[in-house]
């Protein structure tokens, strides 16, 4: 008997933040399973909390739910869940134990013969982390906006996370120009500047600020400078949420990356004969409807991460690389971190058009 013969159910959650593309990676795995296969889905809710539950937390998946229209939605219809280390949990009244033991028997409960993961570096290192304890033959599917994942070219929610961002660098260009004003933006991305880069290019940013370049603010004020001096009214600022202030400092809040945008643009009023306004997108680029590359590569992901589940091949994770669905080890895949390169293509082609990162004179 074959390794496919074999396979009767397989299960598949997602977890970490949402993203756009969620449920394109969902109906591919299902509608692969069912159609190619002939076997069942089961979809976990709130990811690993789904497995936490009792009885746990779970709704049968079939080909004929998705008739079109979940593809075109954002988040995850599955429900998702970015706390709750199962090895350290945290407990009501303060402790934490170890509840793992607890996600394993859920999962050996289900009658599950193999599954997919979808999620970003963190949590499949927590999923592996419970697969090799509880041997679960496990697949992951990368999905992330921040698009920090070394092994992989893109993940799931990257793409409309970029064109969400570039589209409100269309909508503040108008107004920017009309106000005479300097318009701030900032993105999401973690500790990567990977949108920030993308979007600013994409968008026609004047001055792009990330965590991976170090800048001055006078090399900032310059270009604002010879823009004006050039006969324009208006700039275009896009920062990354982990770019330090104007003195060096990470902002954040409650552990989490916020506000440098506004410190920055607090200390350019202090410095340009210019409005400022600051503008934070924060979790609008995390919906919306997926675009359609990341629908594209959901639909690659899925059916991918089905075929290696009836090939036998686990702990795994699907990945793009040069133009082609592969599949490398897990633990091989989260271990590679990919922030901006100073010397990246991207940031050699934003020189190219003019645009600053703050870490040279205006030219």
């Amino acid at each position: 008997m074959n390794q496919a013969q074999e396979i009767r159910k397989i299960g598949v959650l997602t977890s970490g933040g949402d993203c756009a593309g969620l449920n394109a990676a969902i109906r591919a795995i299902t509608m692969r399973a069912e159609t190619g296969y002939g076997w069942r889905v089961l979809g976990i809710e709130q990811g690993t909390a789904g497995l936490l539950a009792r009885p746990p937390r779970v709704r049968a998946l079939t080909a004929s739910m998705f008739d079109g229209a979940l593809m075109r939605t954002g988040g995850t219809f599955l429900g998702t869940t970015n706390r709750g280390d199962p090895f350290s949990y945290p407990m009501p009244d303060g402790r934490k134990i170890d509840r793992s033991g607890e996600i394993i028997d859920a999962y050996r409960a289900l009658d599950l013969q193999a599954l997919i993961a979808i999620g970003g570096d963190g949590s499949q290192a927590i999923i592996r982390k419970l697969a090799r304890q509880g041997d679960i033959p496990l697949v992951c599917i990368p999905k992330t906006i921040d698009n920090d994942i070394g092994a992989t070219e893109v993940a799931i929610g990257y793409d409309t996370a970029v064109a969400v961002a570039t589209e409100a660098l269309d909508k503040l260009q108008p107004t920017a120009a009309s106000h005479d004003r300097i318009m701030i933006l900032e993105v999401m991305g973690r500790d990567a500047g990977h949108i920030a880069l993308a979007a600013g290019i994409a968008g026609g940013a004047d001055v792009i600020l990330l965590p991976e370049i170090p800048y001055k603010i006078d090399h900032v004020v310059g270009k604002i400078a010879a823009l004006r001096q050039a006969g324009r009214n208006f700039s275009l600022i896009v920062v990354a949420e982990a770019a330090p202030d104007p003195d060096g400092r990470t902002v954040e809040r409650h552990g989490r990356y916020s506000g440098v945008g506004h410190a920055i643009g607090r200390r350019l009023e202090d410095l340009v004969e210019a409005e400022v306004r600051v503008t934070v997108l924060g979790h609008l680029q995390r919906g919306g409807q997926p675009s359609p590359r990341d629908r594209l590569m959901a639909g690659v992901f899925g059916t991918h991460a089905v075929d290696l589940i009836a090939q036998g091949k686990f702990d795994r994770m699907v990945a793009w690389q040069n133009r082609r669905a592969v599949d490398i080890p897990i633990e091989d895949a989260i271990a590679t971190y990919a922030c901006v390169a100073p010397d990246s293509p991207l940031v050699n082609t934003a020189r190219g058009l003019g645009i600053s990162f703050g870490d040279r004179p205006a030219a």
